[in-house]
């Protein structure tokens, strides 16, 4: 699948704009997108170039004060240019010769459009190749590096002019090791007549360490005393501005800046990747259970207290908070150390906090409920199982025992009453005593029974408090550790979606163009 480059920059942009907004990028992580230069050298053109037309090769002239590139484009044109054919009237820094049907009216508003001059032709052998003069690139004025920078990127090939005095010159060099990749290169050793074989052998070593392995040099006198190799350089630029050719480098250039765009992304995948959830994890841990450790026995005051209060005014809330200011900042200080602990693994810590922050504005709301909550339970059905079957059968003795006690005492009166009847003595004062007594007892061990077994309504209400505490401090527990998760997913969604941009960008960096033997030797090899 073919990706336009443009659309997946911006939407690579707009996926780091809006990480950088969630608190999940750093500025400085993101700006390496920003940074991504995406001119090149179809911006120059307008819509009213001529459709007939191949888009033409841009060539600048590049090099250091005095080595003769202004002359080169003079003999190129075959006049002084500076002083003919002006367009726009402009200081002499940049000069643009071109054939008069291209269409150069709408030039890039970034570049320093009050230092152009452009100068036309009819020559039919050059209609295909824009020329532009650059200023010195090495001049103490700061106004010519930043033209040379501003034009870099709208240059399919350029030619590197020294001098046998200046070809070591270390500015120039220097722009040339950093643009090696993005540009076609021809090498101009100028002012020839000057020169000696040793020192243009030097110059091509020096070529061969920066990556060239055939690197076309010529070598070229402007005061024309001898022959040189000013044709050999026109006929092999007039072969690079074909319509195959220029298609080549566009397509390089393209591969170039998806590259750019690969590194960039890779860049910020390689820092999200560095973000270690496990030791955060782990580190949370520890925290929480010492955390939980100092809180239970510093509440441990509080809960009595209303525990007491309950016992004596069921349904009445104490004026005592069992969370308590002392409660809430060690809570922060727990929240705290988890954001400190976040930060030390190169985890965001803003969408931590925010979330954290929610946490601890509702921690006292929750701690209130669930413990009056189980505190009330445990106040309706005091006691264990044990105690409360214990507590229904005693209940039951209670009654139902005096009852049978009552049940054999009438029992015996009633058949006695009979048997008096036939002369026979009474049931007697003995009987009397020994039935008041039974009564008594059957009733009165299943009270106190049941009485012993009656559990505390502070002992209930404090475990209730101690049970309650134990779940909202679980509940709180499991709300960091969801919103640890929460974090964690969006991390990988994230790199899920950089993955996704990295994919687009390499498939358009996966083959490279196949090259004609001229290319070859213009261009800097790129890495396997």
């Amino acid at each position: 699948m073919v990706y336009d480059y443009f659309e997946l920059l911006a939407q690579a942009r707009s996926w780091a704009a809006q990480t950088v907004a969630e608190g999940r990028l750093t500025q400085q992580q993101a700006q390496v997108l920003q940074d991504i230069d995406s001119r090149s050298p179809d911006s120059l053109f307008g819509s009213e170039t001529p459709a007939t037309l191949v888009r033409p090769l841009i060539v600048a002239f590049m090099g250091g004060t005095g080595v003769g590139k202004s002359s080169l484009l003079n003999r190129l044109a075959g006049q002084a240019i500076a002083r003919a054919g002006v367009e726009r009237p402009t200081s002499r820094e940049v000069t643009l010769y071109h054939h008069q049907a291209l269409a150069l009216q709408h030039l890039p508003l970034g570049l320093p459009l009050d230092s152009i001059k452009i100068c036309t032709h009819n020559q039919a052998d050059q209609a295909n190749i824009v020329w532009i003069d650059m200023p010195d690139f090495d001049s103490i004025e700061l106004d010519n590096q930043h033209q040379v920078l501003e034009w870099l990127p709208h240059i399919d090939v350029l030619i590197y002019v020294v001098s046998p005095e200046r070809y070591r010159d270390n500015k120039a060099w220097q722009l040339l090791l950093a643009e090696g990749a993005k540009h076609a290169w021809l090498f101009v050793m100028n002012q020839w007549d000057r020169g000696l074989p040793v020192q243009f052998d030097d110059f091509i070593r020096q070529l061969h360490t920066a990556g060239f392995k055939q690197p076309l040099v010529f070598r070229t006198s402007c005061l024309e005393l001898e022959a040189d190799d000013f044709a050999d350089m026109q006929q092999q630029l007039l072969q690079l501005s074909g319509q195959h050719s220029v298609s080549e480098l566009s397509q390089r250039s393209q591969r170039q800046r998806f590259l750019q765009l690969q590194q960039g992304l890779q860049q910020i995948a390689a820092a999200l990747a560095g973000r270690d959830f496990t030791r955060l994890h782990n580190s949370y841990q520890e925290l929480w259970q010492n955390y939980t450790g100092s809180l239970e026995q510093g509440l441990l005051w509080p809960m009595q207290q209303i525990a007491a209060y309950w016992a004596e005014r069921p349904g009445q809330k104490p004026d005592i908070k069992l969370w308590d200011d002392w409660a809430q900042s060690r809570f922060a200080d727990v929240l705290d150390g988890l954001v400190l602990q976040a930060a030390q693994h190169d985890i965001p810590v803003k969408p931590l906090k925010a979330g954290l922050q929610q946490l601890k504005n509702q921690a006292e709301q929750k701690i209130s409920q669930s413990t009056e909550l189980v505190v009330r339970t445990a106040l309706i059905n005091p006691g264990n199982r044990v105690q409360r079957f214990f507590l229904r059968l005693t209940a039951i003795c209670e009654t139902l025992l005096p009852l049978l006690a009552m049940a054999a005492v009438a029992y015996e009166v009633y058949f006695g009453f009979y048997q008096g009847l036939n002369n026979q003595a009474y049931l007697g004062v003995d009987f009397a005593v020994h039935s008041v007594l039974l009564i008594g007892l059957s009733w009165l061990i299943p009270y106190f029974l049941h009485k012993k077994i009656q559990p505390s309504l502070q002992k209930t209400a404090l475990k209730g408090l101690k049970k309650g505490l134990q779940q909202a401090l679980t509940a709180l527990d499991a709300d960091i550790r969801d919103l640890l998760a929460g974090e964690q997913a969006r991390q990988l969604e994230l790199q899920q979606q950089i993955g996704q941009f990295i994919s687009a960008s390499n498939l358009q960096t996966g083959q490279k163009p196949v090259s004609s033997g001229l290319l070859e030797r213009v261009l800097l090899s790129e890495a396997d």
